[in-house]
C-alpha cells in the first residue's frame, strides 16, 4: 500500500488549499482515513478523519473551515482547507488505518500560510 499526498503550497491568510491523498494497492473503501499535520518541534496532531461510511471528525480549531471527504472510486481522500491562518502551517500527512491496526502513511505535503 502506498499513499501519495499532494496539494500543499504557499498561500496568504484567508486563502484556500485542497489536499489530496491517493492510495494505491490494497483495499481503500473499507478503512478510515486521517489527515495529520506537524510543525517543527511539535508532535504530529490529528486534524481530521473520515470513516468508511464517510462520517467526518475535526479538531476544534478547524471546524467550519476544513472539510474532509473521500472518493472511493478514485481511492482518494481530500482535505479542503478554507480561511487558512498562519497557525495552519505545517506538513500535512494522510494515513490509512487497517482493521489489523497496521497504519500506512503518505510522505507529507507542506502547507505554508503567510500573514
Amino acid at each position: 500500500v502506498q499513499l501519495q499526498a499532494s496539494g500543499g503550497g504557499l498561500v496568504q491568510a484567508g486563502e484556500s488549499l485542497n489536499l489530496s491523498c491517493v492510495v494505491s494497492g490494497g483495499i481503500f473503501s473499507i478503512y478510515p482515513m486521517y489527515w495529520y499535520r506537524q510543525v517543527p518541534g511539535k508532535q504530529r496532531e490529528l486534524v481530521a478523519s473520515i470513516t468508511a461510511g464517510a462520517w467526518p471528525y475535526y479538531i476544534d480549531s478547524v471546524k467550519g473551515r476544513f472539510t474532509i471527504s473521500r472518493d472511493n472510486a478514485k481511492r482518494t481522500v481530500y482535505l479542503q482547507m478554507n480561511m487558512l491562518t498562519p497557525e495552519d502551517t505545517g506538513v500535512y500527512y494522510c494515513k490509512m488505518r487497517r482493521s489489523t491496526g497496521d497504519e500506512d502513511w503518505g510522505q507529507g505535503t507542506l502547507v505554508t500560510v503567510s500573514s
